[in-house]
């Protein structure tokens, strides 16, 4: 075989795993975005990708711990090396521990419900959150991914960005409300740049019409907002309890930043 014949195999090799990596990561992300196990006969499918790949895949996933088949259907989701995983990813990580402990404190002195979020490509992630002592939930899941439009936490987490760096990274499904209303995307790049520097954001009204969001940056060592602590309170507060719980919040984002 000739040199030009061996490259040509190795190239083909090197984009055959390259293939197979991303229809990995690709799966992994599909169950993360339905939440719950999914027929294995579906996943070619969803994938777009050959039935006897798809079914190789999950059966060496599946051996390896990180995927489980469950049920009598042949439904397949996470498996335990996946919590396991998770679990060693927040032992190590001290910003994740911090804000989780920071964020169980907040509700605890306050009574309302907070959450801590950090930016997830183009997702917000609920990464911590504990429910407050009001009769009406209205707090994300752990692990939800929301548009980084409907929430004030999202316009902090972009706001070291350009204008379009932000239009690029939006997609136009994403302003679109769940009542039906859209954001403009030349607003929302304003209201991220405006964000820059402040110490509170507040959004209303966006994702329903009872709740806000109230949100405070916590810092990297680049000085870039690395994730956020946030109240999600009932639309009618006060402004003298808002007042009061966005000076907690500021104490907060500030004890977790890391450049203060």
């Amino acid at each position: 075989m000739d040199q030009a014949a061996v490259a040509s195999t190795g190239i083909a090799s090197a984009t055959s795993r390259e293939r197979g990596i991303d229809r990995v990561l690709k799966l992994l992300a599909y169950l993360n975005t339905c939440g719950r196990p999914v027929r294995v006969a579906e996943l070619p499918k969803a994938l777009e990708a050959p039935r006897s790949t798809i079914y190789e895949i999950v059966r060496v996933l599946t051996e390896s711990g990180l995927l489980e088949v469950t049920g009598d259907d042949n439904k397949v989701y996470f498996g335990r090396m996946m919590y396991l995983y998770g679990i060693s990813y927040f032992r190590e990580n001290d910003l994740t521990r911090r804000g989780s402990a920071e964020v169980d404190a907040l509700s605890a002195l306050t009574g309302e419900s907070s959450e801590l979020c950090m930016l997830n490509r183009n997702r917000q992630a609920i990464i911590h959150t504990h429910s407050g002592t009001r009769p009406m939930r209205i707090s994300s899941e752990v692990g939800s991914q929301i548009p980084i439009p409907w929430t004030a936490s999202g316009r902090l987490l972009l706001s070291h960005l350009t204008p379009a760096e932000i239009r690029a990274l939006i997609e136009p499904e994403d302003l679109v409300l769940p009542d039906g209303r859209v954001i403009d995307i030349e607003d929302f790049a304003e209201q991220c740049i405006a964000a820059r520097g402040q110490s509170i954001v507040v959004t209303r009204g966006l994702i329903n019409s009872f709740a806000q969001c109230v949100a405070a940056p916590i810092f990297g060592v680049n000085g870039q907002v690395q994730a956020t602590i946030c109240f999600v309170l009932p639309i009618d507060v006060t402004d003298e309890q808002r007042s009061t719980l966005q000076q907690h919040l500021i104490a907060s984002g500030r004890k977790l930043s890391m450049n203060g």
